[in-house]
């Protein structure tokens, strides 16, 4: 793990280093959702550095393959912080956002996201 993910979501936080993946051994995908901890954060934001804080990837370095033959695949990895029961902390989300994560019911993500690649 130990991966450093950018923040997409006005939640005060800007950096978050992964600590483990909740779903199988072998790391986080799309849609997936990852313990981390705070690395960098704003001054009077939401979340404080240090905080351990949960997250949905939703941009990854990694191609994934789409069912149509096509794949995707973005420049950074990216995170926005959620809650335990998986509603967004922040109130929008920055840059695109794969539409994968409708299958993953990450809908309230897409609902605050500006634009879905």
């Amino acid at each position: 793990m130990r991966t450093v993910l950018k923040v997409v979501d006005n939640s005060g936080a800007k950096k978050v280093m992964c600590i483990q993946a909740l779903k199988g051994k072998k790391g986080a995908r799309l849609g997936d959702t990852i313990v981390a901890s705070v690395k960098e954060a704003h001054p009077n934001g939401k979340v404080k550095k240090g905080k351990v804080v949960y997250g949905v990837v939703v941009r990854a370095a990694m191609q994934r393959g789409r069912c149509d033959g096509s794949e995707v695949k973005f420049d950074d990895n990216a995170v926005v912080l959620v809650d335990k029961q998986g509603l967004p902390i922040g109130t929008r989300v920055f840059g695109p956002v794969p539409h994968e994560l409708r299958m993953k019911k990450h809908v309230k993500i897409l609902t605050l996201a500006g634009h879905i690649a």
